[in-house]
């Protein structure tokens, strides 16, 4: 597998300048001293031709890193943030431009470039030369789409960049080179070394991305987040059989992420790695009802069995149709796109208010269990407008409501 990327360095460096001049980054050149460069993943995406939303740039210079920094934000009246006061690495924020600039560590700047995480972001342009220098021959690497490191001690050095390696599977579609995927499965428990934010922060990025399919799939093969209940647990799914064709684009993007998540970690591990309360609750609720069809056919769920199913994934259901029977799938996904569909979209004909005015009753258990019962029999079609809605809720109050003798 190639990438159409362009191997000519005079092509590359004329992309690398438009895009400095289209973002007005011309201005930090004059306060740059000789030997400094550019590096990493903006060189990376311009030869890719990727667009991102935020531009991420960095730039290494000899020496002083902080003051050249502090110079650049009070020139253009930007946020100036030190990240590592020892080591001399800041950022300035403009905008959706993040630019970090730190000090050149090794004495050489092959040095510096051979202890970066990946051959793609060890590419980098010297400003002085205007010329590409690529020791490491990371532009045959983007051409391949393979991703491989220079020593396998740039990766534990942060062992993120264990967990790194599957974004860019998911987000560039490239592959792991064979000796680097010995190398994360011998060292992958290294990851709960990182703090959980950043781990949360790249499992994002993964389940996000173009091919987060692809990147999840080999998560799961090599087990990478050591859950062993990930073959025990009917829960777990196996995703080379499941099709996602039936998936409008829109659909991927929103219920996919989820879906994947649930699928390489169990939700002791998505509480123990900060994940948001509204992921782990969603989670629960498919596990749960997950599991209540695996004691129950679906066939045989009772009329609330089906509304309570409804009612609590209405909001994300479409994470949950590949726990359903092959021949439900299809079905289940038009109906729930349906949005007239009272059954896959729970709603009512009154609200409290209506009901407490025109039934003379207040606020509590039995308000609630009626809009329950009237938003259930809308579900099955068993009411049609405001006047029997009203006539039933009559009714089921009579029969329903507590008696005072």
């Amino acid at each position: 597998m190639k990438n159409n990327t362009p191997s000519d360095h005079t092509l590359i460096i004329d992309r690398l300048e438009t895009s400095i001049k289209l973002h007005n980054l011309n201005f930090i050149l004059g306060f740059l001293p000789t030997g400094s460069y550019l590096v990493g993943g903006y060189i990376r995406d311009i030869i890719l031709g990727r667009e991102t939303e935020k531009i991420d740039i960095d730039i290494v210079v000899p020496f002083n890193a902080i003051e050249i920094g502090k110079k650049i934000a009070d020139n253009i009246g930007s946020k100036f943030i030190i990240l590592d006061e020892k080591r001399e690495v800041i950022r300035i924020i403009l905008n959706h431009i993040y630019i970090d600039i730190a000090n050149q560590v090794s004495s050489t700047i092959e040095g510096d470039l051979c202890s970066r995480d990946f051959a793609i972001n060890s590419i980098a342009f010297l400003f002085d030369k205007k010329c590409l220098f690529d020791p490491l021959n990371g532009l045959k690497d983007l051409e391949n789409a393979l991703l491989r490191t220079h020593s396998e001690k740039n990766l534990l050095n942060d062992p993120l960049r264990i967990l790194r390696c599957f974004r860019f599977v998911s987000e560039l579609n490239f592959k792991i080179e064979f000796n680097l995927i010995t190398f994360i499965k011998k060292n992958k428990e290294k990851i709960y070394l990182v703090a959980k934010e950043r781990i949360n922060y790249e499992i994002q990025k993964i389940v996000h991305g173009a091919n987060a399919f692809d990147a999840v799939l080999l998560i799961k093969k090599l087990n990478i987040f050591g859950t062993d209940s990930l073959s025990e647990d009917s829960f777990f799914l196996d995703l080379e059989k499941i099709n996602y064709v039936e998936f409008k684009q829109e659909e991927k993007e929103n219920f996919l992420p989820l879906f994947f998540i649930a699928q390489i970690l169990d939700v002791a591990s998505l509480e123990k790695l900060k994940f948001s309360k509204t992921e782990i609750a969603k989670t629960k609720l498919l596990r749960k009802w997950h599991f209540l069809l695996e004691k129950k056919n679906i066939a045989k769920f009772t009329e609330s069995d089906r509304f309570a199913l409804h009612k609590e994934l209405e909001m994300f259901l479409p994470s949950f149709i590949f726990y359903l029977p092959q021949n439900l799938r299809l079905d289940w996904l038009h109906r729930w796109r349906d949005k007239d569909d009272k059954l896959f979209h729970p709603s009512n004909l009154l609200n409290g208010d209506v009901i407490k005015k025109n039934l003379k009753i207040k606020d509590g258990p039995i308000l609630g269990e009626l809009l329950q019962y009237l938003s259930k029999e809308l579900a099955y079609k068993r009411l049609n407008n405001f006047d029997e809605a009203i006539y039933k809720a009559k009714q089921w109050i009579e029969q329903n409501a507590p008696k005072c003798d």
